[in-house]
């Protein structure tokens, strides 16, 4: 008995469903790669409006649907206002310079020692780089936060020089063995008077100076202090609970024996601020006599 046969599959037959095929899809796929070509120029010109690079002109749309460019042109439009340069007030820049303390440049303004450009000045003055500042008639050549590098340096200073540029008793001064600086000038933060020595910072940063000598900053100042005698435990518990001086109370923030060899005695001490000979004067009021005083940090 021969094998049945398998069932032949209908012949294929167009239905409506089917997309076309030949030649006029070939012009449908022509026709969409027109299109976007013509997008793809149109889009062209819509970023470079002035044509392509070394052209004398424009480069031309024709036969090319208008395409909406989105850059707004500038003709006609008001120019927008310049920005103003930086400025500062006038106390503050002169500060800055290491001329003195801000409330005291207030008053040299007030007393008319300070002119802008020719003209006496006022308190709460702005200036900017192009004006000419003069302070008791000499020109002061300022220079602004945008100009100026900060610098800060160390200096030991040993006894005998004083901690001023204005001397009237000719004293030699710290400023002398400072290394010169164009344009700018060196700002001690803090002080030692004449028979003291230890470290002293100085920078040509007004701000910082101020920053860093204000009580509010909480820096911490210890000193190595040899006295004549030996502190009894009521002085050193004054010393540290505080001690009313002329200018107010002052106190140490520690103080630590230090030994030491016959009548002369070793402390470290330390305190938040400094105020003119505050060291002194504190083992003065509980009747001792400091014979040497040395800042150590």
């Amino acid at each position: 008995m021969p094998p049945p046969r398998k069932p032949s599959r209908p012949a294929k037959t167009s239905t409506p469903f089917r997309k076309p095929s030949g030649a006029p899809k070939r012009e449908r796929q022509t026709g969409e790669k027109i299109d976007a070509k013509h997008a793809s120029v149109a889009h062209s010109e819509t970023r470079k409006p002035g044509g392509p690079r070394g052209s004398g002109g424009p480069r031309s749309t024709r036969g090319l649907s208008a395409v909406p460019s989105t850059r707004q042109s500038t003709r006609g439009r008001a120019r927008e206002p310049a920005v103003e340069e930086a400025s500062t007030k006038l106390h503050k820049a002169l500060a800055d310079a290491g001329f003195g303390s801000r409330r005291e440049l207030e008053e040299w303004i007030l007393a008319g020692r300070v002119s802008v450009n020719g003209e006496p000045a006022h308190v709460g003055q702005r200036i900017g780089p192009q004006d000419k500042i003069r302070v008791n008639g000499k020109l002061a050549h300022l220079r602004f936060a945008a100009e100026r590098r900060q610098r800060v340096l160390m200096y030991h200073k040993p006894e005998g020089e004083i901690v001023s540029r204005d001397d009237p008793q000719g004293r030699p001064s710290v400023f002398a063995k400072l290394p010169r600086m164009r344009g700018d000038r060196w700002i001690a933060i803090g002080r030692l008077d004449f028979n003291s020595c230890g470290l002293l910072l100085f920078t040509n940063d007004g701000t910082l100076a101020d920053r860093m000598m204000h009580p509010r900053s909480g820096i911490e100042r210890e000193y190595a202090v040899r006295v004549v005698g030996e502190l009894s435990e009521d002085a050193k518990q004054g010393l540290t609970s505080g001690i009313e001086l002329e200018d107010g109370l002052a106190r140490f923030g520690r103080l630590v024996d230090g030994g030491g060899e016959g009548t002369n005695r070793w402390y470290r001490v330390t305190l938040f601020e400094g105020r003119n000979r505050e060291v002194r004067r504190m083992f003065e009021a509980v009747g001792v006599t400091v014979s040497r005083l040395m800042r150590v940090r």
